[in-house]
């Protein structure tokens, strides 16, 4: 298992302020961040948002506009890409073609002055290729590679130069979903084994909670909010980040109450949710209540908790997991998340049957609207 980071370690690449201009557009605003030694950190946000720009200006590719970024502690600006201890895996891998496999894995260590003996970047090949599951594919053409063996091809030749950050952009984005998973589970396996700095983009919340020891959130170039995926799940700081990070139902009201203790919000049809929140509200503030589908429950007679009468519009059954789509008179559409054993206890529901949906009082997260 992966020990975390020690408070004392420095930082192995901060961003200090750093925007990046692209004429009128503003692709990166200020952004602040410190990436520690050997986490895996995944910027997460839709296209636009600024995630790739932040990666590029890490990578090198990039210089920013205003503030620094530094790698070791040291601002790294005016240092091209080939002279950072920084790689970088692509989303359509950039392999050559006419080489093989272990040319292409090989192909940095070639360059490198003084020139490597060839016996050296041999063993750094197999080496490589043993790390990322491909012993004895060396020979072979990128072209009789499926998909996934690709990708680790590239994976390979980004950890032979051992950096001390390798920069994933978006690279499972070409993989059907299983071969996706398959290669997250990799991809963690890889990265606790060598120890090295991941950094990753994607737009897929799944993949940013499944693999990340932290994720920053962006938008309009800006960060939002960083933490632990638990933290961003559980604790998002507003509507925008628990609208993106999982799915969430929202009940838009107005607050009747907000204190330390807690807050009440009075929704369509005069219904009041009670909750928590992250923020500080007050009284009369148009805000929504955010439930996870996970948090309801249904049943055919209440038991406890707060219990609306709803029926049941479609049924989506997900394996481990049966998803409903509900609707009440006032409260409109939501998602419910049944796990299958729930199911199997209560019995299953079919469109247009009646049910009751309930959840605990005072579970609800109460968010400023955005």
């Amino acid at each position: 298992m992966k020990s975390e980071p020690s408070l004392h370690q420095a930082p192995i690449a901060e961003l200090r302020n750093a925007s990046k201009h692209f004429g009128d557009v503003i692709a990166a605003d200020a952004l602040n961040l410190t990436i520690k030694r050997g986490e895996f950190l995944s910027f997460l946000g839709p296209s636009g948002c600024g995630k790739t720009t932040a990666l590029r200006m890490l990578a090198g590719f990039e210089a920013p506009t205003k503030g620094d970024v530094l790698l070791d502690g040291n601002a790294v600006n005016d240092l091209p890409a080939h002279r950072r201890p920084v790689n970088m895996v692509f989303q359509h891998y950039a392999l050559f073609p006419h080489l093989t496999v272990a040319e292409n894995i090989g192909y940095g260590l070639r360059q490198r002055r003084p020139r490597m003996p060839t016996s050296e970047i041999a063993t750094a090949v197999e080496r490589a290729l043993d790390t990322v599951r491909l012993p004895g594919y060396g020979p072979r053409r990128i072209w009789e590679m499926s998909g996934g063996q690709q990708q680790r091809v590239a994976l390979a030749r980004a950890i032979v130069n051992e950096p001390k950050l390798l920069l994933l952009d978006e690279p499972l984005a070409a993989l059907d979903k299983k071969l996706r998973r398959d290669m997250q589970i990799e991809l963690q396996t890889l990265q606790r084994s060598l120890g090295i700095t991941f950094v990753l983009v994607t737009h897929d919340q799944e993949e940013a909670l499944s693999m990340s020891d932290r994720i920053c959130i962006l938008r309009g170039g800006r960060i939002v909010q960083v933490g632990s995926p638990r933290d961003l799940y559980d604790r998002p700081k507003n509507r925008y980040v628990a609208d993106f990070v999982g799915k969430s139902n929202f009940f838009a009201g107005t607050v009747q109450q907000a204190s330390k203790d807690g807050c009440s919000l009075t929704v369509d049809g005069g219904h009041v949710i009670s909750g928590q929140s992250t923020q500080d509200l007050s009284r009369g503030q148009k805000c929504s209540a955010s439930l996870r589908p996970e948090q309801i429950r249904l049943t055919r007679k209440p038991d406890g908790g707060v219990s609306y009468p709803v029926q049941i519009v479609t049924r989506i059954f997900l394996g481990e997991h049966t998803e409903y789509l509900v609707r009440h008179a006032d409260l409109g559409d939501f998602l419910v998340l049944v796990p299958r054993q729930a199911e199997a206890t209560e019995g299953g529901f079919e469109p247009g049957d009646a049910a009751i949906a309930t959840w605990a009082n005072g579970s609800a997260l109460i968010l400023a609207d955005d």
